[in-house]
């Protein structure tokens, strides 16, 4: 079996060499000898017969140490691996922080005085009641806040000013009945969003809010045994049972995947908590063999991501999303590599460099990001991260990127609830501003087993599509939708996503308008949208560069009731046009069709076989065959996290055949 997996993993790396080169050169190889037709042949019918769904063993981390005997060898214990000062280093700190000391204590200072806030138990219901979590996240959020900020002001000054705030913020958190999220606590036994003392799981929020109040525990546990010895034992006691524990024997957290099975998603979930945790255990447990098993066990799932992550390096998830995936797992890969001396590396691997450069060529400039799945159209991503990863990997394109968005300003040190990337800020910040700001988008990026595709022209267009499929991580049902910016400002859009309710991730989820087909830019093929689930894919996915060519059959993305036998969409980028065309067959011809696209600014349909946008300085005409009808609806958006991005309300222009038919070919223009 382990040959014929490490067969797979060959052929995989081949196959993504091959496609992410051109046909030409795929052409080259095969005209040179039989041999070379043989062995691609082979790849390509192993890799095909995996699907692009495929979770390959690679377990780069348990090979990387060896054994977990070998891991317990190298590990650096006692908390020798910690890379910062330790408390009453003040001439270290002071160095380190230059004149960033002012500004972080005088954030800490904002919270000399603050209440702390109560969670009441309707707080955690109301999750329940009526599916809003900010209610409970609020208050939550604002106390880890303040924790953070108040441990890195007392850094800063090193005065014994904060100690006190700070264990207030410590004794309040332990007196918490869980650190987890209500949106997470479903995951208890009992199904309910209310916090059930008998049990304890470890979420996003449990692993955040353990891991900073682990570095608490390490910076601060001789100042608080001078204020009472309870102060440090209680908090050190509470870790072991909410953080500790619980991830050493309880193997039924989904995210751990220990148990994961075909079709079901391995996410940011994975690396996110794992790092948390390692986190957690590095910084308090030194007992060597059980720091071993820990950290051992921590390396066999975080494995089970990379196994689960496409080779290409591209994030289902969407750039929003890819700190929390990408980012995550390199933050873990960071804490690993320094808790084992640098013995313990994935830092050279391919893979795990476009994992990380994923971030710089889905950006296409002004704010503006390419964001399939559950991302925002706006962003850009974390600097600090961005350098930082790159940096590990040697990507001087991520480097060169991050100082980039810095757009000549000085970085700063995050004051947020994320304190590990907080403290990591500070020891290269200093790199990061004498870094050269740099920026290229290329002509194609291409992503052969995620199937995205980014595509540009020196007139200033960059197209953004996908082939793909509908049961991916934070999923929208948009196999074969596309975004179009022209000068960086989008004109044909992805909406993205809401605010996150109790309906976002539940067997409603497909209810939001936003998580739909009809509503990006891809049509209703005999009135029916695409559908939920790992069989409704794109096939014959076809990337050729050099033309800026793309194409689908999105068929199979559609229910049975759709009753298509072919449909492929195609995108030909010119030098100031983008062609779409949409060449299908069907079993039977219902109802006409209709194609749609989401559009802002101002939309107008007056003109027959014309519909023209313009928004910020730009416009764009698109051209329709006179066999449509055109229509068009305003969908408003009173959710803030959609009309913070494109006002109150988006446009969905609805392009409707006069007929139902058969077989045909429909071409769009926009230029």
């Amino acid at each position: 079996m382990r040959d014929t997996l490490n067969i797979i993993v060959v052929c995989e790396t081949l196959l993504i060499v091959v496609r992410m080169t051109s046909h030409l050169i795929f052409i080259n190889i095969m005209k040179k000898n039989t041999f070379s037709r043989i062995i691609l042949t082979f790849c390509l019918l192993v890799v095909s017969g995996i699907s692009v769904h495929a979770y390959t063993e690679r377990n780069l981390l348990q090979k990387a140490a060896g054994s977990e005997e070998q891991l317990k060898e190298i590990l650096v214990m006692n908390q020798a691996w910690v890379p910062y000062p330790a408390y009453n280093d003040r001439s270290a700190w002071d160095a380190l922080l230059g004149a960033d000391k002012e500004t972080l204590i005088r954030a800490g200072e904002k919270h000399l005085d603050y209440e702390w806030k109560v969670i009441r138990a309707t707080d955690y219901l109301e999750y329940e009641r009526s599916g809003e979590r900010n209610i409970m996240q609020n208050p939550y959020e604002a106390n880890r806040k303040a924790i953070n900020a108040l441990m890195l002001a007392e850094l800063a000054e090193g005065k014994g000013r904060f100690v006190d705030q700070l264990a207030n913020g410590v004794f309040f958190s332990c007196e918490m009945t869980s650190w987890v999220l209500s949106a997470h606590l479903v995951r208890q036994t009992t199904k309910r969003a209310l916090p059930d003392y008998r049990e304890q799981v470890i979420d996003l929020g449990s692993g955040n809010y353990g891991s900073m109040l682990a570095w608490v525990y390490y910076f601060f546990h001789d100042s608080f045994d001078k204020l009472d010895l309870v102060i440090a034992r209680r908090l050190r006691q509470t870790l072991q049972e909410r953080i500790l524990d619980p991830y050493m024997n309880n193997d039924r957290e989904w995210w751990m995947a220990f148990h994961w099975k075909p079709g079901e998603i391995i996410n940011n979930w994975n690396p996110w908590c794992n790092s948390n945790v390692l986190q957690c255990y590095l910084l308090l447990e030194n007992d060597r063999d059980r720091l071993a098993k820990a950290v051992w066990r921590s390396m066999q799932s975080v494995d089970k991501f990379i196994n689960f992550v496409k080779a290409d390096g591209a994030c289902e998830e969407g750039p929003s999303y890819w700190g929390h995936a990408a980012g995550k797992m390199y933050d873990y890969l960071q804490i690993l590599f320094d808790g084992t001396g640098g013995k313990v590396s994935l830092f050279e691997e391919p893979m795990v460099r476009r994992m990380g450069e994923y971030i710089s060529r889905t950006y296409v400039g002004n704010g503006w990001v390419v964001n399939f799945a559950d991302a925002s159209a706006k962003g850009g991503g974390d600097i600090p991260l961005i350098y930082r990863y790159g940096r590990a990997v040697g990507s001087d394109e991520m480097m060169q990127f991050a100082a980039y968005l810095l757009n000549g300003k000085r970085p700063s040190i995050p004051v947020g609830n994320d304190t590990f990337r907080s403290l990591q800020s500070i020891l290269w910040n200093g790199e990061l501003e004498k870094t050269v700001a740099a920026h290229t988008v290329p002509a194609c990026t291409w992503y052969p087993e995620t199937e995205f595709c980014y595509l540009t022209n020196k007139s200033g267009w960059f197209l953004a599509t996908k082939g793909g499929f509908n049961n991916e991580s934070h999923n929208h049902n948009d196999v074969g939708t596309f975004s179009l910016y022209v000068n960086t400002v989008p004109m044909l859009i992805d909406a993205g996503v809401g605010t996150y309710t109790r309906l976002t991730f539940s067997k409603e989820r497909y209810t939001i308008w936003t998580m739909q087909s009809n509503y990006h830019n891809l049509p209703m093929i005999n009135g029916v949208p695409q559908r939920y689930g790992q069989r409704y894919k794109a096939t014959d996915v076809v990337c050729q560069s050099k033309k800026r060519f793309f194409s689908a059959n999105i068929a199979t993305a559609y229910p049975e009731e759709a009753e298509v036998n072919r449909w492929v969409r195609a995108y030909s980028l010119g030098k100031k046009q983008l062609t779409i065309t949409d060449e299908f067959s069907l079993k039977s011809a219902k109802a006409p069709n209709q194609v749609n696209f989401l559009a802002w600014g101002k939309v107008d349909i007056s003109v027959p076989g014309k519909v023209t946008i313009e928004v910020q300085g730009q416009k764009v005409t698109l051209e329709y065959p006179r066999e449509f009808t055109a229509g068009i609806e305003t969908v408003e958006l009173p959710d803030t996290r959609l009309s913070n991005v494109w006002g109150p309300e988006i446009y969905r222009i609805t392009l409707k055949d006069k007929e139902a038919r058969l077989t045909g070919k429909y071409k769009f223009v926009i230029k």
